[in-house]
């Protein structure tokens, strides 16, 4: 898989920009002057081949259809790997009755992403702080580290998996489902050093005209309502338009009670 990463990365920049998207981060994003360390590659749908058969023709005229099977290949095992985490949190919550529904109501995106080592001993900012605004997100990388998660206590700390580890952040919508019992936590990446950092996390998303919809059960005098019903599509719309990414929350700016 790493290896697919970079020889992805390694096209030329007239070859990457062909993948283009309406959506913010979901085609290819780089040369910013502001995350000038910071590279990206989206694919809607990652786990479905025809999908990314479509990417990789754009890419490679002739084919690559190895390249192809081990990108599908690794969104469809994540996204059993999201099953069962989503699956854990709602026995938690008391509430896996909604499972099957919750489960139906989204799709994936795999955002690939290269950041370069600033060739300095100081460090760098790859990608400023930000929460998730989707459901979850579940990360792999290789063994150059750089994230970043801001405790509660207001501390930064290094995030150091094993080489056979995901992690696994829950985003900001999913905060907004559990009415704030599933936490999500400020990240960032930051990087020194000459070596090249390649991630691959896939993203839950729910789906257009789906309506996000805090249960009932969750709901209770210790737990007032904080987020009225949105639809995800929307709300993301509205992240990009407004530059939500500058907001202490986005979400509350949209439908925080």
């Amino acid at each position: 898989m790493l290896g697919s990463l970079q020889e992805l990365f390694d096209l030329p920049l007239e070859t990457k920009t062909r993948n283009v998207a309406k959506k913010l981060f979901h085609g290819y994003a780089g040369q910013h002057p502001h995350i000038p360390l910071y590279e990206s590659m989206g694919i809607d749908d990652a786990d479905v081949q025809e999908k990314v058969d479509e990417l990789v023709s754009s890419l490679w005229p002739q084919g690559h259809p190895t390249f192809s099977k081990t990108i599908q290949s690794y969104a469809e095992k994540l996204s059993t790997l999201d099953h069962i985490v989503r699956r854990m949190i709602l026995e938690s919550l008391g509430v896996e009755k909604y499972l099957e529904e919750h489960l139906n109501s989204t799709y994936y995106f795999l955002r690939i992403t290269k950041y370069k080592g600033p060739q300095t001993p100081e460090t760098e900012v790859g990608l400023p702080t930000h929460t998730d605004q989707n459901l979850l997100t579940i990360l792999y990388q290789n063994q150059i580290n750089g994230l970043e998660v801001l405790t509660k206590n207001g501390e930064w700390i290094s995030v150091k998996p094993s080489p056979e580890s995901f992690i696994v952040i829950a985003g900001e919508s999913l905060y907004a489902w559990s009415n704030g019992r599933i936490h999500s936590a400020k990240h960032r990446v930051m990087m020194s050093g000459s070596e090249t950092r390649y991630s691959a996390g896939l993203f839950t998303i729910s789906k257009s005209g789906y309506i996000v919809k805090v249960p009932d059960e969750l709901v209770d005098e210790g737990h007032p309502l904080l987020f009225k019903p949105f639809d995800m599509a929307e709300f993301l719309e509205f992240y990009s338009r407004e530059n939500g990414w500058e907001a202490e929350s986005a979400l509350k700016s949209y439908c925080g009670i």
